[in-house]
């Protein structure tokens, strides 16, 4: 039934593999479509980006072309049409680069207390800024309980992305383990 109250959601993959072009799809989808508020946390890449990807994805356009400067006239009009719709859009973004869990509890209340903030995206999960603790897996496992935590005291769902390291490809068949998680 969808993304429910106060879970969170480890979307986890190697590299490359369209992890953060499907979260933007779903707080697309949310934020235009139903009109839910939504706040992405964006420890990866700069809002300009993220933006450049919504746009890009809601005029329908090919992103090499917006890259390159080869936009055609049809193009311009979707582009504008597209800023005109994301504009109105409750979608927040916060590319604060090394952010704790702290940090975004912070905002993530005062958006919600402010928005009615229905959905968090944390993009991506080894990137926020944890203690130093004696080995990465045991920081990655904090990091995670208190988004988990988050979650369930904002009563919202968290989506979290995160690399797989390439263990889970020496090991083959296998499902991903919290280990996995680099």
């Amino acid at each position: 039934a969808g993304l429910q109250q106060s879970n969170l959601i480890i979307l986890a993959a190697r590299p490359g593999l369209g992890k953060t072009a499907l979260v933007l799809n779903v707080a697309r989808y949310l934020s235009v479509e139903e009109k839910e508020p939504v706040g992405i946390f964006s420890v990866e890449m700069s809002k300009e980006e993220l933006v450049d990807r919504l746009l890009v994805r809601q005029a329908d356009i090919d992103a090499w072309r917006l890259k390159t400067g080869r936009l055609e006239e049809e193009d311009f009009t979707r582009l504008s049409d597209a800023m005109g719709v994301l504009a109105e859009a409750p979608l927040f973004i916060d590319d604060t680069p090394a952010i704790s869990v702290l940090e975004m509890r912070t905002k993530a209340r005062r958006l919600q207390v402010e928005q009615g903030l229905k959905l968090i995206i944390v993009d991506y999960l080894q990137l926020v800024r944890g203690r130093q603790l004696e080995n990465r897996v045991q920081e990655v496992s904090e990091i995670s309980m208190g988004l988990k935590n988050l979650a369930r005291e904002l009563k919202l769902p968290v989506l979290a992305v995160s690399q797989l390291s390439r263990a889970v490809e020496v090991r083959g068949g296998q499902r991903p383990r919290l280990a996995d998680l680099r």
